[in-house]
């Protein structure tokens, strides 16, 4: 898994060897924990065997600033141990591509039909699959992480029942998702982001993807955007953002969305998914289908007609 923007001047560095449970819950708080463009995390498998059985997990998180060494020993405790905070490294690296190199590591990630890669897993693409290359040097919200996987998995499974004619992407990030829909439909789809980098980088990762004429990104704060709201109504709203966001947002999503329309969004710790959902059966939505996949939970929420 590797998620979060390249930090700016991301000259230090957090190492950990620990095991693949450890290693994703703290990845994953820190990613939670700081703003997108000051740090990111990659963790990844390793050739060593892990003393518990196993492999091995190495950590790398990147920072553009000096952080608070004890701070983030304190979050490292609380997603996992003590222990496994006292273990953690911190350094300074040379500036570096370094989302390439943890990139690198990385395995594809299937969902059903689609599959993320990078530029050295192209090969591995099938002909019966739906590939999505994600630029490694600018990479984040790369598909490995449980949100991103468990709304592929919900459109994958979406597709197999009806085929939608008009999908929006509030939050891309890389566009992944959003990609994974015009590849598959082969139709214009609406994307936005509040963050102009993230913008930047799902136009660019759109066209290494051959859909940048039908996939083109905005800056948006949700749907305020004109061109994102005149694309109304939606047949699918992809929403992979966090649970505060999805609640407050709810009322204007559920305002662009078809009358027959879903709803897949994900960003939810477990305990997050009931004020969610209430939020969401207020604007008459029900619950269609659940994946719980790291310890996140991703829904598909159906309109009711």
């Amino acid at each position: 898994m590797l998620e979060g923007l390249p930090p700016n001047n991301a000259a230090h560095r957090l190492t950990l060897i620990t095991d693949e449970k450890r290693a994703r819950a703290v990845a994953d708080l820190i990613v939670e924990s700081f703003e997108p463009a000051e740090a990111a995390s990659a963790a990844f498998e390793t050739e060593d065997s892990w003393p518990g059985g196993g492999k091995a997990w190495l950590v790398e998180a990147y920072f553009g600033f000096a952080p608070d060494e004890d701070g983030v020993r304190a979050l490292i405790a609380a997603a996992a141990d003590a222990e496994t905070a006292e273990a953690a490294a911190f350094g300074v690296t040379e500036k570096k591509d370094w989302v390439a190199n943890a990139l690198a590591g990385l395995a594809p990630v299937r969902a059903g039909r689609f599959l993320v890669h990078g530029s050295h897993d192209r090969a591995k693409v099938g002909v019966s699959d739906i590939g999505i290359e994600i630029e490694a040097g600018l990479a984040f919200g790369t598909g490995h992480h449980g949100t991103t996987r468990g709304c592929l998995m919900h459109f994958d499974r979406l597709l197999k029942r009806r085929r939608p004619g008009r999908v929006l992407d509030v939050g891309c990030g890389a566009g992944v998702l959003a990609i994974a829909a015009a590849k598959a439909l082969k139709c214009k789809v609406w994307l936005g982001d509040i963050d102009p980098v993230a913008v930047t980088v799902a136009n660019d990762n759109a066209r290494l993807n051959g859909v940048g004429e039908i996939c083109k990104a905005v800056v948006s704060r949700g749907v305020e955007s004109r061109f994102l709201r005149e694309g109304a109504p939606y047949d699918v709203v992809f929403a992979n953002i966090l649970a505060r966001p999805l609640r407050l947002l709810a009322p204007s999503l559920a305002a662009v969305t078809a009358p027959d329309g879903d709803a897949i969004v994900s960003g939810l710790l477990l305990a997050d998914v009931p004020g969610v959902l209430a939020g969401w059966r207020a604007q008459g939505f029900y619950l269609a289908d659940r994946i719980d996949l790291e310890g996140w939970a991703s829904l598909r929420l159906h309109r009711s007609l």
